[in-house]
């Protein structure tokens, strides 16, 4: 089997209606019309031009049409990105891209605006006294206290040696400074060597082309110091390229199966075999996975429990068992397929199941922030409430009711990229994995 062919552009696709007709050969312009369906959707098109009342956005129609083709599969993991996104998502995948060098979050209850949750050190935010905490109000003359969190990345983003002024709000006053654009690299892997020799690798995200590249120096690193005892954490890690699953598994085996792919109608088939290399490390190895932990980070933790090589520690994994084909489309858009299911080592497939740890421990990092909700209040008006010692200030909506939702707290990151900051005695999961390892 082509290991690259899950990850590379696969071609395109025209406009697509219905699947049935498609597997039977595929839509083209001319054949689009051949089917009542094929029919109806032109006919809806072009009396929705001739006849809607108001002005019609040709792309956004398209693309709406183009979703609703996408969501009738109900697959979340079958989806098409627009031309603007994909921008952004081809950076990502390529490790590096011309920034400010900070790390985003939603600020308001809906998950809009941005609030700064990392400053790396060297780049333009950190040269210009950014802090952890400061909230976007204005890029350029753009307000963003409501903007989604793609679209304050949009727009700080830009060639390297650009300027752009951003204006934040620390403890509620604004500034603003001028940021010249410098070449931000993402680091994927953290590390760090905890008390009694225990080396620690945290990798963040497989969705970066140098991961597996950076994850090799880890590993290598941790064997130049002598360690002999070593935690994998994949809390968090979403997935990413399952090339790069493959690999950071075969640094800890010496043979066999790690994954399997099974496409449609087809027997599955080895997509990733261990290799014996003198680079892989042998020592004792444990892996802390969460519910968050999904794709790429369940094939190297299901490849590792079926060979009994490591301990897996923490919560049920999210359960993406599904593979999918990248394909570049026309409009500079891209749509992502599910085109395969994978399985572990022993035949599991995991979709919708996850895989259960050998030891379960709740992760304790992230605790439920304190909320409620209120009514009865005059419509716009402000009530001020104490809480936990401190006033709170919520303001009524129309109907005269009013909600809050306390701070989430977020481990602490380091703001020197790759250098891992750990809580060996509040997080459950970790304290355990360390135990598991004495």
């Amino acid at each position: 089997m082509n290991r690259n062919r899950l990850f590379v552009v696969a071609g395109t696709l025209a406009l697509t209606a219905a699947v049935a007709y498609a597997q039977m050969g595929g839509y083209t312009a001319q054949n689009l019309g051949n089917s009542s369906e094929g029919k109806t959707l032109l006919t809806v098109l072009n009396d929705l031009n001739k006849y809607y009342l108001y002005p019609v956005d040709q792309d956004k129609l398209l693309r709406g049409a183009i979703n609703g083709a996408i969501g009738s599969l109900n697959d979340e993991f079958t989806y098409y990105t627009e031309p603007s996104n994909n921008e952004i998502d081809a950076e990502n995948l390529s490790g590096s891209f011309g920034g400010i060098g900070v790390t985003l979050v939603g600020v308001n209850g809906d998950g809009t605006g941005g609030k700064v949750d990392n400053v790396y050190k060297g780049n333009a935010a950190s040269k210009s006294g950014v802090q952890i905490g400061d909230v976007f109000v204005k890029i350029g003359d753009k307000d963003v206290t409501g903007a989604k969190l793609d679209d304050i990345v949009k727009l700080v983003r830009g060639p390297i040696g650009s300027a752009v002024n951003v204006t934040f709000a620390r403890q509620g006053k604004p500034y603003t400074v001028k940021l010249t654009r410098d070449k931000v690299n993402i680091i994927s892997v953290e590390k760090t060597v905890l008390p009694g020799k225990i080396g620690y690798i945290a990798l963040n995200t497989f969705y970066n082309e140098q991961a597996s590249a950076q994850f090799r120096e880890a590993v290598a690193d941790m064997k130049k110091q002598g360690v002999q005892k070593l935690i994998l954490d994949l809390r968090d890690n979403g997935g990413g390229l399952l090339s790069a699953g493959v690999d950071v598994a075969d640094q800890f085996l010496q043979s066999g199966p790690i994954v399997s792919l099974r496409e449609r109608d087809a027997k599955p088939q080895v997509y990733g075999q261990a290799r014996n290399q003198p680079s892989d490390y042998t020592g004792k190895l444990v892996v802390l996975v969460n519910k968050n932990s999904a794709s790429a980070s369940e094939v190297v933790s299901g490849a590792l429990q079926d060979a009994g090589r490591a301990t897996i520690i923490g919560e049920q994994t999210f359960g993406k068992g599904v593979a999918q084909i990248p394909v570049t489309l026309p409009d500079g858009g891209k749509v992502a397929i599910v085109n395969s299911a994978w399985l572990t080592p022993k035949g599991r497939e995991i979709h919708k199941k996850g895989i259960t740890p050998d030891i379960v421990v709740t992760d304790t990092r992230y605790t439920l922030p304190l909320n409620f909700t209120g009514g009865g209040a005059t419509p716009g008006s402000k009530l001020t409430i104490t809480v936990a010692g401190k006033p709170v200030t919520v303001t009524a909506d129309k109907d005269g009711k009013f909600t809050y939702t306390g701070e989430v707290k977020r481990p602490e990151r380091s703001s020197t990229q790759g250098e891992a900051v750990v809580d060996t005695q509040g997080d459950a999961i970790l304290k355990r994995g360390i135990q598991a390892l004495q």
